[in-house]
């Protein structure tokens, strides 16, 4: 399945809980809570290139399904790990983030949970 495109978040569940729970000062959570960030996907087969943006703040990535690389956390921190994909879906675990994030058509679900608090997203495609 192919996850190239961009996406705009459309809402989001427990975001204030989560973010306080990963440790995110209160200042920047506050920031955050209201802004639709854009995510904009390019897939090459196992390779990605991510890029989101939201509010002023932009985050580039690039990983290889099944093999190590460097991700961003929440925090700013960043930490080795490995991306997974079984059809439609992602899934990486960092920083004690277990990530999910679905395809189902032009709609990208990620549910990210960390110490029993889940949060989710729902993104749709715009182009």
């Amino acid at each position: 399945m192919d996850f190239s495109g961009k996406y705009q978040l459309e809402s989001h569940e427990n975001f204030e809980a989560f973010m306080k729970a990963i440790g995110l000062p209160e200042d920047e959570i506050e920031k955050g809570k209201d802004i639709k960030s854009i995510s904009e996907i390019q897939q090459d087969g196992n390779d990605f290139k991510v890029t989101v943006t939201a509010g002023t703040k932009v985050i580039l990535y690039s990983f290889t399904v099944g093999e190590e690389c460097e991700l961003e956390t929440f925090t700013g921190e960043k930490a080795k790990t490995v991306v997974h994909m079984d059809g439609n879906k992602l899934t990486v675990f960092v920083k004690g983030i277990d990530s999910v994030t679905e395809l189902d058509g032009d709609t990208i679900s990620n549910t990210l949970s960390f110490d029993g608090i889940v949060y989710k997203r729902i993104s749709r495609r715009i182009s």
